[in-house]
């Protein structure tokens, strides 16, 4: 078996302003780190909008369509910002996760790795927000379940900042588990331990500023491991934002491309043991390009690594 690298040039010709942070050269970044691995390279295809449709309305992709400029850039918000190429950006990126989805589910592939652009973890039902326009990774949770016949999907969104739209798009649907490990208190000010979901199928692990290595594997081990075993999900979703790395500018937790590694292994062993293996993994964070690469190309390395 291999791992698929799935990601389309359109992701570049999603344009931010000067000195934003989530900017074309991250895809770059991870790119180059990936460059030498043999990996089974696909073209993100442009998602369906009745994929789309399992988790926004149709009333949320119809504005954010209508957002796009002609030319120039257009502010949704302080942080989110769209220009022509946005929209296909937005629909390859949620695109990229369904295809790993449907590939690992036929067999083709062991796990795959969507590296794409804009992230999708801060995207609510209703509300683009966080850099993000479309919930990527819910999108294709629910079309594992729908399309595929699964009965439970497990997300593991170990991104810095809380997935409050993840959250948002799944916590009332019992077939799908959500765990994120974040920095609290930190955007966008959500993820507190006491927040649930409908179903008890949400885990929220807040970590203060400054964790390391020892108390981040800690919290997976104690908290959001024992969860995952238990609800015995048949695939696993990894949001894979790498801004929990002690070189990010945008927060202050001390993580290094080695934990990256540990966790995905982690996750890994609890796929092996509950999913034959299936993971899905989709680009989220990380600011600091050099760490940002690195910490991909150790992600994605050990998916090989398991994949074999």
């Amino acid at each position: 078996m291999s791992t698929a690298l799935i990601t389309h040039p359109d992701c570049l010709n999603h344009i931010t302003p000067p000195g934003h942070p989530e900017q074309v050269a991250r895809i770059d970044a991870v790119l180059n780190e990936l460059e030498e691995f043999d990996l089974v390279r696909v073209g993100a295809p442009l998602v369906a909008e009745d994929d789309l449709l399992r988790v926004h309305p149709k009333s949320h992709v119809d504005a954010i369509r209508e957002a796009i400029p002609e030319s120039g850039l257009v502010s949704l918000d302080a942080d989110t910002h769209v220009t022509p190429g946005s929209l296909a950006a937005a629909f390859r990126a949620a695109g990229a996760v369904v295809k790993g989805v449907d590939m690992v589910m036929a067999g083709e592939v062991a796990n795959a790795f969507a590296a794409v652009r804009p992230p999708g973890h801060h995207a609510e039902r209703e509300t683009a927000m966080g850099f993000c326009l479309f919930g990527s990774v819910a999108v294709a949770a629910k079309h594992a379940l729908d399309h595929h016949g699964l009965k439970r999907v497990a997300i593991i969104d170990f991104d810095v900042h809380h997935g409050n739209g993840t959250q948002d798009l799944v916590e009332d649907d019992p077939r799908i588990l959500f765990c994120s490990t974040h920095q609290s208190p930190l955007y966008p000010g959500t993820g507190a331990a006491d927040e649930t979901g409908a179903h008890d199928n949400v885990v929220n692990v807040p970590l203060p500023n400054g964790t390391g290595s020892v108390p981040f594997r800690a919290a997976i081990e104690e908290h959001v491991l024992p969860r995952i075993e238990a609800f015995a999900p048949e695939l696993l979703l990894i949001s894979a934002g790498f801004d929990a790395h002690a070189r990010d500018p945008l927060a202050g937790m001390r993580l290094w491309e080695e934990d990256f590694a540990w966790v995905t292994h982690r996750i890994c062993d609890i796929a092996d043991a509950c999913a034959g293996g299936k993971v899905v993994s989709a680009l989220e964070g990380g600011y600091d390009l050099f760490a940002l690469g690195r910490s991909a190309r150790a992600h994605v390395k050990t998916l090989m690594e398991r994949g074999e």
